[in-house]
């Protein structure tokens, strides 16, 4: 079933996509704009409640990784919930630090009443996209690829 889609619910989806493209450490204080206070936030390693512990997430991912970025590829919004598949793209500090790397991936999001973000889901296959680029893990990951297939 869909829902009809307001004009301030479809500029609210197009402000977090302009937001997560021009994400960087200096706009990390501006995410109570783009999230509510008590908003919900859960991804492969992470499930937190509240926009500061949201903004500790996305500052670790700036400590962990080399020039960390997202890149919107596609949306779908109904009513107050939008889909987004998106490309993260980063390099390693510690492994294979000058080679890019990309994880593909999808949030699902829920806009409150303000049109701010109240829920945000992430999906991504943590496996595929993240620890068979790792390089002790990704011997472990193709022995269980091959174990579970035959």
């Amino acid at each position: 079933m869909t829902h009809e889609t307001s004009p301030a619910q479809r500029d609210a989806v197009e402000r977090a996509v302009v937001f997560f493209k021009n994400l960087s450490p200096q706009s990390l204080n501006q995410l109570a704009t783009l999230y509510t206070a008590d908003a919900y936030f859960k991804d492969p390693f992470n499930e937190v409640q509240g926009v500061v512990e949201i903004q500790h997430i996305f500052a670790h991912m700036y400590v962990a990784l080399d020039a960390p970025h997202f890149v919107v590829t596609g949306r779908v919004v109904d009513g107050d919930q939008c889909f987004l598949t998106w490309e993260f793209r980063f390099r390693f500090r510690r492994f294979n630090p000058k080679v890019d790397q990309t994880v593909h991936g999808v949030s699902h999001l829920k806009l409150a009443a303000d049109g701010r973000i109240h829920f945000h889901r992430d999906y991504w296959d943590a496996a595929e996209e993240l620890y068979e680029k790792l390089p002790l893990l990704n011997r472990l990951m193709r022995w269980l690829k091959r174990k579970i297939n035959t």
